[in-house]
């Protein structure tokens, strides 16, 4: 068994943290408005393009940490604010990391917040009909359980608010997320990079088994529960996977067969994967403007 609470600011996963993100130049905001009051992780903040009444089409942006740092006010979010200058509407969203609550916590505050946008979709300007979750590493993750586990009542829990909303979202851009946490370090030994004792994903002390609350090995039908491709049924959104073919922390065939599984449910045409020759776990590569666009550009043909 591994305890449930930890230090996070002290473990190997996020020893470089990213800096706040400047939005002074966002005229219109509302920071840190509470989507449940269950914990002060619950919270989301709103950037709206500076003109127009909308509705404006939603980027649901979720940050990335090892499921145990970072926030939503952090430089990940910068590619996801590009948006606001096609008329997006952007919703950066905390939930509840590992070191406060176990899984499912974080995926059942991702549908709360999904919720409570469509819940308060009028009085922010927000299009509750066109949803896109986007992130990277555990955002990434987060984005593909959005994808494909509405309705799941195990996953979500209605007393956070809102319940008479539904939960489910329009697109999908997940950057370098995990699936089967039990592949990982196999995936990794097969592309020649395990990383040493210590940094497994097998281990007591992995990001994994801190989230499940327990050795991932011990414990695989709580693994299945919280794989995305556990779930994958008709009526999937559209996809685009990105994912570095040198990440040395999620293994490049977590995308790859999350592609294959939502291809043979929904058809090829709505799920692009993206391999990033060279590219490492969070490259810069990501957030070049050319990629941004791509990204924009998936999300227009589907939103718009």
């Amino acid at each position: 068994m591994v305890q449930k609470r930890f230090d996070p600011d002290t473990h190997y996963a996020i020893q470089q943290l990213q800096p706040p993100v400047n939005t002074d130049h966002i005229k219109r905001k509302f920071l840190d408005v509470p989507y449940a009051a269950l914990s002060p992780a619950q919270k989301l903040d709103i950037y709206l393009p500076d003109e127009g009444e909308g509705p404006f089409p939603v980027i649901l942006s979720i940050h990335g940490g090892a499921f145990m740092g970072c926030d939503k006010s952090d430089a990940q979010v910068t590619p996801m604010l590009e948006g606001l200058k096609r008329n997006y509407a952007v919703v950066a969203v905390n939930y509840r990391l590992s070191w406060e609550a176990v899984f499912p916590a974080l995926v059942q505050d991702a549908k709360a917040a999904v919720r409570w946008v469509r819940a308060n979709a009028r009085q922010y300007h927000l299009d509750p009909k066109r949803i896109a979750a986007w992130g990277g590493s555990a955002g990434g993750y987060q984005s593909s359980m959005l994808g494909t586990s509405a309705g799941i009542p195990e996953l979500e829990d209605p007393s956070l608010g809102n319940p008479d909303q539904p939960c489910n979202i329009q697109a999908v851009v997940s950057w370098y997320g995990p699936t089967d946490f039990l592949k990982m370090d196999e995936y990794l030994a097969s592309s020649g990079m395990l990383p040493p004792p210590g940094f497994r994903h097998n281990e007591a002390n992995s990001p994994e088994s801190l989230l499940l609350g327990q050795v991932i090995t011990e414990i695989p039908e709580k693994v299945k529960a919280a794989n995305p491709e556990t779930y994958i049924r008709p009526g999937v959104p559209p996809f685009l996977l990105q994912h570095g073919v040198k990440d040395p922390v999620v293994p490049v065939q977590h995308s790859i067969e999350l592609a294959v599984k939502l291809q043979r449910m929904s058809g090829d045409a709505r799920v692009e994967l993206d391999l990033i020759e060279g590219a490492e776990h969070a490259d810069p590569k990501f957030e070049t403007p050319e990629n941004v666009k791509k990204v924009l550009d998936f999300l227009d043909r589907h939103l718009k």
